[in-house]
């Protein structure tokens, strides 16, 4: 197998995308995931653009990695200055990383339009860098900035800016596909040609690609089939405009589908929780669409596809899930049959016979005709599993609750609500206040119930979605709420539908709680757990 070195851009490029945002000591986390997955080279930063790179390459230069190397971003010297007197490129020389990379121009429209020097003076420039930062000891990447729109325009002239890097010492030259237009032909048959020109060179080829026709990843893979060892990409594709080329993607491809060696295999079983890592860190939902990671990757929801996985998962799945971390999914919706229902209660530890499974599947179709969604509301689900068999307690007998919403002359809203319910035989009384209804009545049941069921402080709310299932009713429709709660170790959905959106609300804050201590196997009944030893 061909080695490939992996080189990843997040914490530069891809912190030019709209939204991300990471301080100095949380891009040193990010690196730490990056060298554990495996990444060969990591792109920290830009250390004369800011003070907070400056601040992140101190705190690099402390930390010790097993294998990625690091390295600093910069580009070829000002024109009409020496490349040692370039505050920019000393700055470079100067700092710890082992590694640079050097942006340079090669497309003569943006000589004409952007850096205003002529096609030699831009090829000194390019020279002049990378020979600069050889003999300081580093180890140079020559990034050629636009490389196939300038070889679309003069093909000689873009190949002459790598062979000037190539011939002042640089060890990579990367063809960057830098407004993301181009498409996997065009990648390919120019790369053909670069390689083929520097084939005596002895100088490693990268491919650099951005997603702006959608072709990101491809484009990279194109690449790599003509030759290309050095490929640079972002974790989720994160980047400017449309992202960059999604190394999460990538990575699997070239591993699984074309016999590249890239990562070990336990490094590769990281892949998910690395992509899912960095999305939580930036404050964003993972994408449940993502190839290979995503929540829905592997889900399954008609029948016959359940059917399929569950006699032999090659039917519908390409590869297993588990190789690079991420898990199969069993959907239950209208359109589930018993092999779904069965699976379900499998992974939950409950036995199901099959008249359970055959009532449970018919439950499922008449709820989901009144606008209930159990695709997302795994949790609600696995409640409905339990109250069939029989296996389920619940935390409490509503007594009743009222929610009191005040808006003031002054602008100010206050929301109160009081709940009555019963607990292992007692009677509870709780009013709390809150930001809204919600909020209130989650505020006054866990008033109720924590003394007996201490668990329920570390369940949180970290998602709440209202949807409106028959426009045309107005503000008389029906309601769909799902909330996503989470216990710091695992996430579960619930759900509740009522033409009362706070009804619905509570329909789903109650499930999120009972599943919290049903589906851990925690004590439901009134009485308090027993003190530990």
């Amino acid at each position: 197998m061909t080695e490939i070195e992996l080189y990843d851009t997040t914490l530069r490029d891809g912190m030019q995308g709209e939204g991300m945002s990471l301080s100095a000591e949380e891009k040193v986390r990010v690196a730490h995931r990056l060298d554990e997955l495996g990444i060969d080279v990591i792109e920290a930063g830009f250390p004369s653009s800011n003070p907070k790179e400056l601040e992140l390459f101190g705190l690099l230069a402390e930390e010790s990695f097993a294998h990625a190397e690091v390295a600093a971003f910069g580009m070829t010297r000002r024109r009409e200055l020496a490349a040692d007197r370039d505050p920019a490129l000393r700055v470079l020389a100067d700092c710890f990383a082992p590694v640079c990379t050097l942006v340079g121009k090669t497309w003569a429209l943006h000589l004409e339009k952007v850096v205003k020097v002529d096609r030699e003076e831009n090829l000194r420039m390019i020279g002049d860098s990378v020979a600069f930062l050889v003999a300081r000891g580093k180890r140079v990447i020559y990034d050629a900035e636009h490389f196939f729109d300038g070889y679309a325009d003069d093909p000689d002239y873009a190949l002459r800016c790598l062979r000037a890097a190539a011939q002042a010492g640089a060890e990579t030259v990367t063809c960057c596909d830098t407004n993301g237009g181009r498409l996997p032909h065009e990648i390919a048959l120019a790369m053909a040609e670069v390689l083929a020109a520097l084939a005596g060179d002895g100088v490693r080829v990268g491919i650099h690609c951005h997603d702006d026709a959608g072709c990101g990843v491809a484009n990279s893979l194109s690449a790599v089939r003509q030759g290309a060892t050095h490929v640079q990409g972002t974790i989720n594709g994160y980047g400017e405009r449309c992202g960059n080329a999604n190394l999460v993607t990538i990575i699997p491809n070239l591993q699984l589908k074309l016999g590249y060696e890239c990562l070990s295999d336990a490094q590769l079983a990281a892949l998910a929780p690395t992509a899912h890592f960095l999305a939580e860190l930036l404050n964003f939902t993972p994408d449940p669409d993502q190839p290979y990671v995503g929540r829905n990757a592997f889900a399954h929801k008609g029948g016959m596809h359940v059917a399929g996985v569950n006699a032999d998962p090659s039917t519908f799945e390409h590869v297993d899930p588990a190789v690079v971390g991420n898990r199969r999914e069993l959907l239950v919706s209208e359109l589930s049959g018993k092999g779904t229902v069965h699976a379900r209660a499998r992974d939950a530890g409950i036995e199901l016979d099959d008249e359970e499974a055959a009532r449970l599947v018919d439950q499922v179709k008449e709820r989901e005709h009144r606008g209930y969604h159990y695709e997302a509301a795994d949790g609600s689900f696995e409640l409905l599993l339990r109250k069939e068999t029989g296996d389920y307690e619940p935390l409490f007998r509503l007594e009743s609750w009222r929610a009191i919403v005040e808006k003031r002359a002054d602008g100010r809203v206050e929301t109160e609500a009081t709940i009555k319910v019963w607990v292992g035989g007692e009677r509870y009384v709780r009013t709390a206040e809150g930001n809204g209804p919600v909020h209130a009545l989650d505020r006054a049941l866990r008033e109720a119930l924590c003394e007996i069921h201490p668990h329920l402080r570390e369940i949180d709310l970290v998602n709440f979605k209202v949807r409106i299932l028959d426009e045309t009713k107005g503000t008389g429709a029906i309601t769909r709420v799902l909330i996503d709660a989470s216990d710091g170790e695992q996430v579960w959905g619930s759900i509740g539908v009522s033409e009362n959106v706070i009804e619905a609300s509570w329909e789903a804050l109650v499930d999120s709680l009972e599943y919290g201590m049903q589906g851990a196997g925690r004590p439901v009944h009134g009485e308090a757990p027993a003190p530990s030893s």
